[in-house]
């Protein structure tokens, strides 16, 4: 796979500005967020159908082998549906946070269904009756996002300060404490912290952890910064930091890993879009693509050929990790 021959090769336009994507595990279908209270069910011709969520959706994630869709959003419900129905009205919904849920995972084992948001508080469910299991308590701000290690009974949660915390899900224990500072900034001048765990995301086996934000902020009011993606060691915690080397301003919205390593990220903000790649440890990306708007989130498909973001403009591009065929 040669990523420095990626381009889009495919685009669909959803119609509005979406804030979320996944691949449904068949890789026949993307889901989409989008600001018009929708999630899209679009599949690989461009026929769309939509989930009527009520609710700008950020955390989108699936279970039994894909047949499930679970959608969280700035209302603070945590909804199940038929994937591969026809959206009109939720399987299940739970009152999960007061405000907005920020992030949604389900575990390796599919039993399990983590939710985080701005009341503080990650909340694990059964995914099988949509019951509580049990409270994870400790964040001092909005929590931004949620993982599942792959093989462990183990949960990442990190917010707004970029503190991250290991949760034993077994027993709800915290197990660890980092914090990613290249992440966080309090701006003075407008008084406001800036940052988060924007993104996150394990590799296939569960030895290293990426996590994107912004950093070198200079404007907290207008998100004046450069994407940023930090690489936590899951056995030691030591932290390796991967910068775009052009400097764009914008977030890291998505990140993820490549069978050889290759780590791959979404930015958007004032540059654009842009698709950015790293080596393993080699700080500096080695390549970048443009896209043609600002990204807000990206996704791997289930063929490791290919990744989907979402954009502003409302469009869905998938782009091929390769040359043209």
């Amino acid at each position: 796979m040669d990523v420095t021959k990626t381009h889009v090769a495919a685009e669909f336009n959803v119609g509005s500005p979406l804030i979320s994507c996944r691949y449904h595990p068949t890789g026949q279908y993307i889901f989409a967020g989008a600001q018009d209270y929708r999630v899209w069910r679009v599949d690989t011709k461009g026929n769309k159908t939509p989930f009527v969520a009520d609710a700008w959706v950020r955390g989108i994630a699936f279970t039994e082998q894909g047949r499930v869709l679970l959608t969280g959003g700035y209302d603070g419900r945590l909804s199940w549906w038929d994937a591969l129905g026809d959206g009109k009205q939720p399987l299940r919904s739970v009152d999960a946070h007061q405000g907005w849920i920020r992030a949604v995972a389900v575990s390796a084992d599919g039993k399990l269904a983590a939710t985080a948001g701005n009341d503080l508080v990650v909340r694990l469910w059964s995914v099988n009756d949509g019951k509580l299991v049990r409270e994870l308590s400790g964040h001092q701000s909005h929590v931004y996002n949620v993982a599942f290690h792959p093989h462990q009974a183990r949960l990442v949660s990190g917010d707004l300060k970029a503190e991250l915390f290991d949760w034993d899900v077994t027993t709800g224990v915290r197990q660890r404490h980092w914090q990613i500072k290249a992440l966080y900034k309090y701006d003075g001048g407008f008084r406001a912290d800036i940052g988060g765990t924007r993104t996150m995301r394990f590799d296939a086996e569960g030895k290293r952890l990426a996590v994107g934000g912004i950093t070198n902020v200079t404007n907290a009011f207008a998100g004046v910064g450069n994407p940023l993606v930090v690489v936590v060691d899951w056995t030691s915690g030591k932290q390796q930091e991967y910068h775009s080397k052009s400097k764009p301003r914008g977030v890291a919205w998505g990140v993820a890993f490549l069978a050889d390593g290759t780590i791959v990220a979404c930015s958007g903000g004032g540059s654009g879009g842009l698709l950015l790649f790293w080596q393993p440890g080699k700080k500096d990306a080695f390549h970048e693509t443009k896209l043609p708007n600002t990204a807000r989130d990206l996704d791997l498909a289930p063929d490791g050929q290919h990744v989907v973001t979402a954009h502003y403009d409302g469009r869905l591009r998938v782009s091929k990790l390769g040359p043209k065929s």
